[in-house]
């Protein structure tokens, strides 16, 4: 830290000092998001603090300042965004995100991260770091595994871990999607078979390699297919060695592959399309590990230098590839498909297991992050103003 900034942000904490006090049960609360993906992540927990009138929230994104408005679109209401400069300026009781971004807050703030993923990928940032995170008032992991990973490296402080669970996935499995509906609101026939095609993003993933290839493919089977990029993936500001949108035009590459028989989906979350799919295509996708929730059958397609770039420990691939049938190529798809639709209930027990592992009790995720924030906040959560878990 520069002499000029330790200057600035110790004046700034007199001005605050000097300052009428503020309301005991007002709190400012800064949101952080890089892509739609971190948005949805946060989406239930947003939700929850916006129903108490005792919370202000605001929205930013450090790393694209001028597309903030879009990176929060999803959250469907009248958000307030701040460029991160003049963020950096202001007085915030919490600031939350849901990856790795450090934003300096002159002010000073209690810092929450919740985790975004569960498949391993990128290990050394997101599985077993390296470096230490320290300055983290608490850190959210969605299961024991991934914090006693953390906790074996010693990059946190004990003291910040919560397992919470996956407050996204809660809607999974308390009832509030339903296949029908949401195929219905999709455009499409609940009374057909349903293949979701989800693939991770990097250039190594099966989308770079094959994916139109791929939907071909399952609409030729006499599938109904929606598909569902990662958010990078339609990402132009990515060079295109790095597997995002570059100068790929994905829709029209997909959409001309799907014709008539599905749907590119637009939105963040994955949620409704899982919960859409009679069985899922994936690579190596945390939408894979999630899928498990709904327990039904999921096609795997072998892609190992995806694998080895992304530095994905051995024992993610053993535990998505325990659970699915795998392919490795487009051609092998049609079969692995009949056989998955013909026999749901294979893989059940190994889903089962492997869901109670990454996932730390579903359905009640929500909550226990909500209580967290309250309590980094000093707040009380009343009733009246708590989210309806």
């Amino acid at each position: 830290m520069t002499v000029a900034l330790q200057g600035a942000r110790a004046v700034l904490r007199q001005l605050d000092h000097w300052m009428p006090a503020k309301a005991a049960d007002t709190r400012r609360v800064l949101v952080n998001a890089d892509t739609r993906m971190e948005c949805a992540v946060m989406a239930p927990v947003i939700e929850a603090l916006a129903r108490d009138p005792r919370i202000g929230l605001a929205f930013t994104s450090s790393t694209r300042p001028n597309e903030a408005a879009r990176v929060f679109a999803d959250l469907g209401r009248d958000i307030k965004t701040v460029h991160p400069f003049r963020a950096a300026l202001s007085r915030f009781d919490l600031y939350l995100v849901a990856d790795l971004l450090w934003t300096p807050l002159a002010r000073g703030a209690r810092r929450v991260q919740m985790s975004h993923s569960v498949a391993g990928k990128y290990g050394d940032t997101y599985d077993r770091p390296t470096q230490p995170m320290r300055g983290w008032d608490r850190l959210l992991f969605i299961n024991h595994r991934r914090a006693r990973n953390y906790l074996a490296a010693r990059a946190i402080e004990t003291d910040a871990a919560r397992v919470v669970g996956m407050p996204k996935t809660d809607r999974l499995v308390n009832g509030m999607l339903e296949r029908s509906a949401v195929l219905g609101e999709l455009g499409l026939d609940p009374g057909r078979s349903t293949v979701l095609y989800a693939p991770t993003w990097t250039s190594h993933s099966s989308l770079q390699q094959m994916g139109p290839d791929i939907v071909r493919i399952l609409v030729d089977a006499g599938h109904q297919v929606i598909v569902k990029l990662h958010a990078n993936s339609w990402d132009p500001s990515r060079p295109l060695s790095s597997g995002a949108s570059g100068r790929q035009d994905w829709a029209g590459r997909l959409e001309q592959a799907l014709g008539r028989q599905g749907i590119l989906a637009s939105g963040s979350d994955a949620c409704p399309y899982l919960v859409a799919a009679d069985v899922l295509v994936t690579d190596h996708s945390s939408v894979g590990f999630e899928y498990l929730l709904l327990d039904r059958p999921i096609v795997r397609v072998d892609m190992p230098v995806l694998i080895e770039r992304t530095n994905i420990a051995p024992v993610y691939v053993e535990m998505l590839d325990r659970v699915s049938w795998t392919v490795r190529s487009a051609a092998d798809l049609p079969v692995a498909l009949e056989r998955a639709l013909a026999e749901p209930a294979r893989h059940a027990r190994a889903r089962h297991q492997v869901a109670c592992e990454m996932f730390y009790e579903p359905g009640g995720a929500t909550a226990r992050a909500v209580r967290e924030l309250y309590e980094v906040l000093e707040l009380d959560l009343r009733p009246e103003s708590a989210f309806p878990f």
